[in-house]
């Protein structure tokens, strides 16, 4: 009996696996051609590139990339389940951890951000020829847009 007591601790804390062997967070890594470019993150965070952030694996941001005579970007990084998140679950599944299912779940550690890194060739401001304005070479790249001025 003091063995199956002893086990149920073991159980419990083995069984948040993706928690336990990747944790909450992750490194964002940002690196520009030029660097020395200013990213700022949607959610706050700012950095000079080349450089890491450390941010919540769950949740979708915005990045923005900043350089004088360079274009300034906006590419979008989306948090998903990749495979190392899926073998976390797993794990869970294999020892019958609902509860480590849930808080694996709850806290993002299935979760990482794409693309990570974040490469980025900048374009100088006067080369961008207006053949390519319409081609779109960030995928990720959102949209600027502009409000119209509200009737007085």
């Amino acid at each position: 009996m003091k063995r199956i007591l002893a086990l149920i601790p073991v159980t419990l804390a083995i069984s948040g696996c993706a928690s336990i062997t990747r944790g909450a967070t992750e490194i964002f890594v940002i690196e520009t051609t030029p660097s020395d470019a200013r990213a700022t993150l949607s959610n706050g965070l700012t950095c000079t590139t080349p450089c890491s952030l450390e941010v919540p694996r769950r949740g979708d941001f915005i990045v923005t990339i900043e350089r004088s005579g360079y274009e300034t970007l906006r590419i979008a990084v989306e948090s998903e389940i990749d495979g190392d998140g899926t073998a976390g679950m797993a794990g869970n599944l294999i020892f019958g951890g609902i509860i480590g299912a849930g808080v694996d779940a709850g806290s993002g550690a299935l979760h990482s951000h794409q693309p990570n890194p974040l490469l980025v060739t900048l374009a100088p401001v006067e080369s961008i020829p207006e053949a390519a304005a319409g081609a779109d070479p960030h995928p990720n790249a959102v949209e600027a847009f502009t409000e119209e001025p509200a009737d007085e």
